[in-house]
């Protein structure tokens, strides 16, 4: 199964992707740094800054700055992923930063139900705005 990530809420483009893992399927997400994140901009930026610095250099979270980490990670922390049914969901799950040549000719599919642009009035910034915010390369 391959997920058109344009335009997609982070949150629920995770959640499926988790589901449709954990039931056996291989997922490929493509334009994960055409995601979205709602919500205000300073405080999204604050979050993920809180995120970044937790910790010491030595231990706690290292967050990863590429775009389509940002988006494993979200995955990831929807799944039960420190079980073995957990791990192998996460395995089958590939994220791309555009569109590699191996899909070009096959067709992405898209989650009506995640789009933001169905929303009214929503604040929302992308993935590569975060990426880029974190000081990763994008």
């Amino acid at each position: 199964m391959i997920i058109d990530a344009t335009n997609l809420v982070l949150g629920r483009l995770a959640t499926f992707a988790a589901k449709k893992a954990l039931l056996g399927e291989k997922v490929d997400i493509v334009n994960c740094d055409k995601a979205v994140v709602t919500g205000n901009k300073t405080m999204i930026f604050d979050r993920y800054d809180q995120m970044a610095k937790r910790g010491t250099a030595t231990t706690g979270q290292f967050i990863k700055r590429a775009p389509h980490e940002i988006v494993k990670r979200a995955i990831r922390n929807m799944l039960p992923y420190k079980k073995p049914r957990g791990t192998e969901a996460f395995k089958s799950i590939k994220a791309h930063v555009g569109i590699p040549e191996t899909f070009k000719e096959q067709k992405a599919e898209s989650i009506d139900y995640a789009n933001v642009k169905k929303m009214s009035n929503v604040k929302y910034i992308t993935i590569a705005d975060v990426s880029k915010f974190l000081g990763g390369k994008v």
